[in-house]
């Protein structure tokens, strides 16, 4: 999975209540340790292990200095060899696609707007980090983030403050969490990502109806083609 690159985090703007500035705070009392660092590897091995994951989201922003905020729904692709699709449904309808050094932006009508990255670093190195995210790669986190890790149960949490110069510059903290397999569970999954910005704003994720397809269909490969 290591070729998912998920820039669109903080491109994509949505709402979120304004309690999500201070829900889930207490991970960062529990750093990664000897002993809770096998659990932590395991769940990130696990987040890895699919080519493609489908499913729904939610994506939220509080924008801090105008004390609104703002919500978008719709549907998201991760693709190891390809990218990551932010197919958004409402408020109003666009397809986000984010590869390795581009970013594809669709309207309903089929027209595209191309962002090419290639040799802007910062974006590139932006890019590698914030892919692992998604996609449980334990080591780009333990290099680029100091980390925090709690479980009960299924459910899990882990806590990133960034270490790396390119992510400190917009996110201050990242929260997310999940479930491990179990209880109807067959693999890890994320349920939830906030990503705490320097100034103020907090975007959330929300996702659900996780499936794991295997391959893309004909109509999903055309979310990554040029034209």
């Amino acid at each position: 999975m290591k070729h998912i690159y998920c820039f669109s985090i903080i491109l994509v703007v949505a709402l979120f209540p304004a309690r999500a500035q201070t829900e889930g705070a207490e991970i960062f009392s529990r750093p990664l340790d000897g002993n809770t660092r096998s659990r932590f590897d395991g769940i990130c091995a696990d987040l890895a292990k699919n080519p493609v994951i489908k499913g729904g989201f939610e994506q939220t922003k509080i924008i801090s200095r105008l004390n609104r905020s703002l919500v978008s729904r719709g549907d998201f692709i991760i693709a190891a060899e390809l990218g990551m699709v932010w197919d958004t449904k409402t408020p109003f309808p666009s397809t986000m696609t984010v590869g390795r050094d581009y970013i594809f932006q669709s309207t309903p009508s089929g027209a595209k707007t191309r962002l090419d990255a290639r040799g802007n670093e910062t974006f590139l190195r932006l890019a590698d980090t914030i892919s692992a995210i998604f996609t449980g790669n334990s080591r780009l986190l333990l290099e680029n983030f100091a980390v925090y890790f709690a479980e009960s149960g299924n459910s899990w949490t882990i806590g990133l403050i960034p270490e790396e110069k390119s992510v400190k510059l917009f996110a201050s903290r990242i929260l997310m969490s999940g479930e491990s397999g179990g209880g109807g569970i067959q693999t890890a999954l994320i349920r939830d990502i906030t990503l705490y910005e320097q100034n103020g704003d907090v975007i959330s994720y929300r996702l659900s109806n996780h499936s794991y397809p295997g391959n893309l269909s004909a109509r999903e490969r055309t979310f990554f083609a040029p034209q």
